[in-house]
């Protein structure tokens, strides 16, 4: 397989069957790690950049801007810099020291407006955006109102459908913008009328109501100072479920050191999940969960024994419910991770 642009090598990702206790449902993960920048956000990114080159609102040598949070802002900056854009992030600090160093990579200029507070400012990233764009002519993708985030998400659904048919029961996925769940969930209802649409937020976050409260996971989730995204379509989500930092993160930790399977701190949420579900449900019912980026821009957090001692996110009875969730298959010697060490 030879391609001419590395945006050419996005999609056809691989599924991966998690390896459950006998009775429980299938559970297959859609890695999307395996696309260039390491996410599915590459997808939508270089969607909103076709349609707006196609609708006359981005001329060749043209300036691109975007709230991100990092991932949105990675596929951006790889699409300007295949096709000679310029980008600017406008990010806070929330977002990973990793994500932020592969924009610079690509050659994004990064507009910082957390300053020296911590966490996330989601709605002084979008407001900065959209006032940036106007002063200086530039076209902002505005991904949280943009068409072209779930558009971008439509190839996935169709390697789904292609690569399982109508065997799909649920699709579990993070819920930040709502794109990628909306975006896929949309095109395989309409193939799989029966299907089932979970959204998965961090506990603190405000999409399906509760309280807001500080949270760690990156990439997903609205906090109540920000309004919920225009591309989130509640009409396609049949439930909406909250997940810990502590669940997302041991999971991800636990999959590394049991199964080999690195994946980012959102995507254990999603993963943490469907595990549950999966247990009260037969052998013949397929949970497919949205994998949206590895672990690798998370070294520094969620896979750093001292970070997450620090934050309070180690829980002994997470990782003895992901043994019990989860079938261990190996052949080799096995002695104890540093989880149960610990």
């Amino acid at each position: 397989m030879i391609r001419d642009k590395v945006s050419d090598l996005i999609g056809r990702t691989p599924l991966l069957r998690l390896s459950v206790p006998d009775g429980a449902a299938t559970v297959l993960l859609k890695m999307e790690q395996y696309n260039p920048t390491g996410t599915a956000k590459i997808r939508m990114a270089r969607n909103m950049v076709d349609e707006a080159e196609e609708q006359g609102l981005l001329a060749p040598g043209g300036w691109l801007v975007e709230a991100t949070s990092g991932n949105t802002g990675l596929g951006l900056a790889l699409i300007a810099a295949e096709r000679g854009y310029k980008f600017t992030a406008v990010v806070d600090n929330h977002s990973s020291v990793d994500k932020l160093r592969g924009m610079l990579a690509y050659g994004a200029e990064l507009l910082n407006v957390g300053r020296d507070e911590e966490g996330l400012a989601t709605a002084e990233r979008y407001a900065t955006a959209r006032r940036l764009a106007a002063e200086q002519g530039a076209y902002c993708t505005t991904q949280d109102s943009n068409p072209g985030n779930p558009n971008g998400y439509r190839p996935l659904a169709r390697e789904l459908h292609d690569d399982l048919g109508e065997g799909i029961h649920y699709l579990y996925g993070a819920v930040g913008t709502g794109g990628s769940l909306c975006g896929t969930g949309r095109v395989l209802r309409e193939r799989i009328p029966d299907l089932k649409i979970v959204g998965v937020e961090p506990v603190g976050s405000v999409n399906f109501g509760g309280e807001e409260a500080p949270y760690h996971q990156s990439g997903t989730g609205t906090p109540v100072t920000s309004e919920i995204c225009d591309t989130l379509d509640y009409r396609l989500i049949d439930e909406g479920i909250k997940v810990s930092d502590s669940e997302a993160f041991e999971t991800c930790r636990y999959l590394a050191r049991n199964f080999g399977i690195l994946i980012g701190g959102s995507a254990g949420g999603v993963v943490y999940k469907a595990l549950e579900r999966a247990q009260s449900l037969g052998p013949e019912t397929t949970i497919v969960a949205l994998v949206c980026d590895g672990g690798e821009k998370y070294l520094d957090t969620v896979f750093n024994d001292e970070w997450m001692a620090v934050n309070g996110l180690f829980d002994g009875r997470v990782v003895d419910r992901l043994a019990s969730m989860l079938r261990h298959t190996r052949t080799g010697r096995v002695g104890k991770t540093p989880d149960q060490v610990r």
